[in-house]
């Protein structure tokens, strides 16, 4: 989630405006859940599926199921349990996720919200997700012009002095080190001068109390001339109070992350996460569509 922040950037959703940030795309997805739940469960697994399809560019596989006995219940806004396993989500042509898999506890929808065709929940909804990304994947995604563009407002030049003038971002690349750790190197290049400039920088990532992320023992350097550590701490600082869980519960949200960890020799990241979802949370509207048929069974 907040981890992986600039890269869901681009996510492009139909009928809702483009997702900023990684708290807009969670919302979202719920969203997404909850639209399963409604009639679109009553017909097939495979109708579910294609909903969840329709939120990507493009999907190398993916397999969706609700469970329900008896199957009535659907029509009533309720599952006991909906298990969503995808591989190779594109979020964007740029933009990949290796792996992403959601597993919900029971689901109950208003039923008069099911008749307005707004659901919403009766009871909170419950579910663990698990995110993998690989370092290639990362590395791609930084090339594109989206999160190219939000490096650059980061002000880079001013570490150490180097390059105030306008500069152009090269080569930006992601490593993922031993002792789940990760390293950004990146070039920066005067628009007027020419002149190059390497920064790179060195970060453990920790969780506090399930819902902070943590940067640990960072360091950065410019051309190999490490930055002196009173620059790093004050930057760490507010950067470690906006990688907040915490943030989504003014929304009806309960975010907690239940394990991160960086494997060097798979290049993977691996992410889990438990959710919580209020009845009265602020989700958006996705924009499902159900045949007339469906709807009059509500």
């Amino acid at each position: 989630m907040a981890a992986i922040a600039r890269w869901f950037n681009e996510w492009n959703w139909s009928d809702t405006d483009t997702a900023d940030t990684p708290m807009e795309f969670l919302t979202i997805f719920l969203s997404v859940l909850l639209g399963l739940v409604s009639p679109i469960g009553f017909v097939v697994d495979r109708v579910a599926e294609n909903a969840i399809r329709e939120q990507f560019t493009d999907v190398e596989d993916l397999a969706v199921r609700i469970d329900n006995a008896p199957s009535y219940r659907f029509v009533q806004g309720r599952a006991d349990r909906v298990r969503i396993a995808g591989r190779g989500l594109y979020l964007t042509e740029a933009i990949r996720l290796a792996v992403l898999e959601v597993e919900t506890d029971a689901i109950v929808l208003n039923p008069g919200s099911l008749r307005a065709g707004t659901p919403q929940l009766e009871e909170p909804l419950q579910a663990a997700i698990r995110l993998v990304l690989t370092e290639a994947d990362i590395n791609q995604a930084l090339q594109s012009e989206t999160i190219l563009g939000q490096l650059g407002a980061i002000n880079l030049g001013a570490f150490g002095g180097v390059n105030p003038e306008p500069y152009e971002l090269l080569e930006p690349q992601v490593t993922f080190l031993a002792g789940d750790r990760v390293q950004l190197q990146v070039t920066l290049q005067g628009q007027q001068t020419g002149d190059r400039n390497q920064i790179t920088v060195e970060s453990g990532l920790e969780i506090v109390n399930g819902r902070q992320f943590r940067l640990v023992s960072p360091s950065a350097s410019v051309n190999g001339s490490p930055l002196p550590s009173q620059l790093i701490d004050f930057l760490v600082l507010g950067l470690n109070q906006r990688l907040d869980l915490a943030n989504l519960e003014a929304s009806g949200i309960t975010a907690r992350v239940l394990k991160l960890e960086i494997d060097a020799d798979a290049d993977e990241l691996t992410l889990a996460s438990f959710i919580q979802v209020a009845p009265n949370a602020s989700l958006p509207a996705v924009g499902f569509h159900f045949p007339p048929s469906l709807a009059r069974l509500n």
